[in-house]
């Protein structure tokens, strides 16, 4: 029996020959690679340039963006460069010197006086000496004694006239002593600060005129005016200036009360004039109108 098949040319092979020697029907050997060159299919290449349009396109939108952008940026910028110039001109006209308008002058002057009672000293406000008309209209000089500390306006007057100060807002009161030039006569004056002159107007139609009541007098020890009290006051009165109201009152140094002076007996005819007198004297160093700068910055326009 022979080993192996034959070939067909009848010679017989080995084994490992006819498993590596068989060849497909085309006549490539089994197990070698195909020497035919492979191509990509169709579908292949329009899905690139698929891709490739999409991403042009995508590019595309991505520079209109940016112009829009940039676009947008240049207006915003060039709208605020003309706001800013706007708001620089409009400063610069707002506060370059110009002439003062009738209504700025009248409000500076209201402005002024309403403050002195602040911005000025206490010695300010009541001199240490203050000018009057004595008998036969001689000039004479009241002397301060000393003045009191600020109080509440409630605490510095009557309770009727308290009443009416604070309806219309007074602010404080400031109060002085004074005795006129021969020592006989002690007067305290009271200074009632209110909002503005508008309030004080409608507080001087609301005050009686009655001379009993008024500024409550300020006495201090070891000096003159150290017997005089509610109870010697001869005589009050009041006068409006600005936002103020100035009230006076008048007694005698050596303490006599109203009450114990007969009703026929007249007053001395010296001690309400010089207290009239004193009072008005401050209610005018208050509301004396400033010098009102003819410009917004000065004097220079």
């Amino acid at each position: 029996m022979v080993k192996g098949r034959r070939s067909v040319t009848g010679l017989p092979r080995a084994e490992g020959e006819a498993t590596q020697g068989r060849r497909n029907p085309l006549g490539a050997t089994t197990g070698r690679r195909s020497r035919v060159r492979s191509w990509p299919a169709a579908g292949s290449r329009r899905r690139t340039e698929a891709k490739e349009r999409a991403e042009l396109a995508l590019l595309q939108q991505g520079i209109r963006n940016r112009r829009v952008f940039v676009t947008l940026l240049g207006v915003i910028i060039a709208v605020s460069a003309v706001v800013v110039l706007l708001g620089t001109v409009g400063m610069v006209a707002e506060t370059r010197s110009r002439p003062l308008t009738p209504a700025e002058q009248n409000q500076y002057k209201q402005e002024e006086i309403a403050r002195r009672w602040q911005a000025w000293p206490a010695s300010g406000v009541f001199p240490e000496e203050v000018r009057y008309l004595g008998l036969d209209r001689a000039q004479q000089y009241a002397r301060r004694v000393g003045i009191a500390p600020e109080t509440e306006c409630a605490k510095g007057v009557d309770a009727s006239v308290a009443g009416v100060l604070q309806n219309h807002g007074c602010l404080t009161m400031l109060r002085a002593t004074y005795i006129d030039q021969t020592a006989s006569f002690v007067i305290t004056v009271g200074v009632a600060v209110l909002k503005d002159e508008a309030s004080r107007i409608s507080a001087v139609e609301e005050l009686t005129q009655d001379d009993r009541v008024g500024v409550l007098p300020v006495a201090f020890p070891g000096t003159v005016s150290e017997r005089f009290g509610p109870d010697q006051r001869q005589r009050t009165g009041w006068v409006g200036a600005g936002p103020y109201l100035v009230f006076s009152t008048a007694g005698y140094a050596d303490g006599r009360t109203r009450a114990a002076i007969p009703p026929e007996e007249i007053l001395h005819s010296e001690l309400w004039p010089a207290a009239k007198s004193i009072g008005n004297q401050i209610a005018y160093f208050l509301a004396d109108p400033p010098k009102v700068p003819p410009c917004t910055q000065g004097n220079v326009c």
